[in-house]
């Protein structure tokens, strides 16, 4: 009887809960099977138990001393920022002038856009990252060029068109009935088709008017099931801004909740800056901070409070924020959360930052049950992570005692190296080269 189904041999991890809040937050298999039928998640345990369950013929894949998990869940990064990635500046709204929007405005060539969400999407599977939430440009044709390159790639992407007109060069300057209008034509050409989901994206308060906001929460209401992404709180200077620009506005926060864009499936880039009361209305509305510590670190923008947000019940991820940020790996940017919370008196076990960057990722954007974990049925995203991947991280590992070493050793000295292969939907997507 021939079958489609695949299995992977390998150590298995994966979440169930927050580890900082529920001490059974895991499932782990040293020597596990991950088995996968028709792209999703059919079953997930013990090698031992699983294994005489399979039916004749069915391919085992071996990974023996490398560890399968869950994609990387990436909740806030810009494509169009790849070839800037890196660039020098004395701070967030300089850099934006000088770095990000020239780049930005190549993207009215469709064709620059097609090479560079080729590049970017390889660079993410390369890193283990198999699910994005995206800005793309003012650009309509940057949109459909990125979900063309995703749909070709069988991936689980979010993405939208940047609403931006005002505060910004007129070559990058739509207007609030033209932004609306292709955001609602792009959400009726994407949304849903295949594994694409839209996310409506005015780029930040102070390049929108009044008048954009307000259709922005409009689409957001009409299309309840789309995403909402936009920045808050990451800069200093970019609040005090926020409060000449908004003055009837309590904060930041509420510049977008007067406008109805606090909801589930709202995720906001940075949250750095944000009081009590701001994060309470954050957690009363299921909206979701996206953690960005090296673009924060890169930019100078201030350190995330993870206990304040914890208090609050805050719904966390962690992202990259490529270009500000300076990596696409999400295993160096665990590397830097760990160190952003210790400089504010916080302390991340390892356990928490794998679980930030795939089923809390998931739960922050209402994608549990399809992403983040093996549970049975879900869409088998799924990477390879060799321990072995440098004669560092082989050296120490070999050294570990237990599991939250073994992950923090990888959060500390991994990077896309220590990724061996990527799948989507149960396709490889990547591999590593040998040398």
């Amino acid at each position: 009887m021939t079958t489609n189904l695949q299995a992977y041999r390998g150590s298995l991890l994966h979440f169930l809960a927050d580890p900082a809040f529920n001490e059974r937050s895991h499932d782990w298999h040293e020597d596990g099977l991950l088995i996968v039928e028709d792209g999703k998640v059919k079953a997930a345990g013990d090698y031992a138990a699983l294994h005489a369950t399979l039916p004749a013929g069915a391919v085992v894949h071996d990974y023996s001393g490398k560890l399968l998990m869950p994609g990387f869940i990436d909740t806030h990064i810009h494509y169009p920022q790849t070839d800037m990635i890196a660039s020098p500046s004395e701070g967030l709204l300089p850099w934006l002038e000088t770095y990000t929007f020239p780049s930005e405005r190549q993207f009215e060539d469709s064709k620059h856009a097609a090479n560079v969400a080729d590049f970017f999407l390889d660079e993410l599977l390369r890193c283990g990252t198999t699910t994005a939430m995206v800005y793309c440009t003012v650009h309509p044709q940057s949109v459909d060029a990125f979900f063309a390159a995703s749909e070709q790639r069988g991936l689980r992407m979010v993405a939208g068109k940047v609403m931006m007109d005002r505060n910004c060069p007129d070559f990058l300057r739509d207007t609030a009935e033209t932004s609306a209008r292709d955001t609602e034509a792009l959400i009726q050409r994407w949304h849903k088709r295949g594994r694409a989901l839209y996310a409506i994206t005015p780029r930040f308060a102070p390049t929108s008017s009044e008048r954009q906001l307000q259709l922005a929460g409009e689409l957001a209401a009409a299309y309840p099931d789309t995403y909402i992404q936009t920045h808050v709180s990451e800069n200093e200077a970019e609040c005090a801004w926020v409060r000449e620009l908004f003055p009837n506005s309590r904060s930041y926060i509420d510049v977008y909740d007067s406008y109805g864009m606090m909801r589930p499936r709202a995720m906001y880039g940075h949250c750095i800056w944000l009081d009590e009361q701001d994060r309470r209305r954050m957690a009363e509305t299921q909206s979701a901070a996206a953690i960005c510590p090296t673009s924060n670190l890169f930019l100078g923008s201030g350190l995330f409070d993870f206990e304040r947000a914890d208090d609050a019940g805050v719904l966390l991820s962690l992202a990259t924020d490529v270009g500000g940020g300076t990596s696409f790996s999400m295993l160096q940017t665990m590397n830097e959360a760990y160190k952003v919370a210790r400089l504010k008196g916080s302390y991340l076990p390892a356990l928490r930052m794998f679980y930030l960057a795939t089923l809390g990722a998931a739960r922050s954007m209402q994608l549990e049950g399809t992403i983040g974990n093996f549970a049975a049925g879900t869409e088998a995203d799924f990477i390879v992570i060799d321990p072995q991947a440098t004669p560092l991280l082989q050296r120490r590992t070999s050294r570990g005692n237990s599991l939250e070493e073994l992950l923090f050793a990888l959060a500390l000295l991994g990077d896309d190296r220590a990724i061996a292969a990527t799948y989507a939907a149960g396709r490889q997507v990547h591999a590593r080269e040998m040398s």
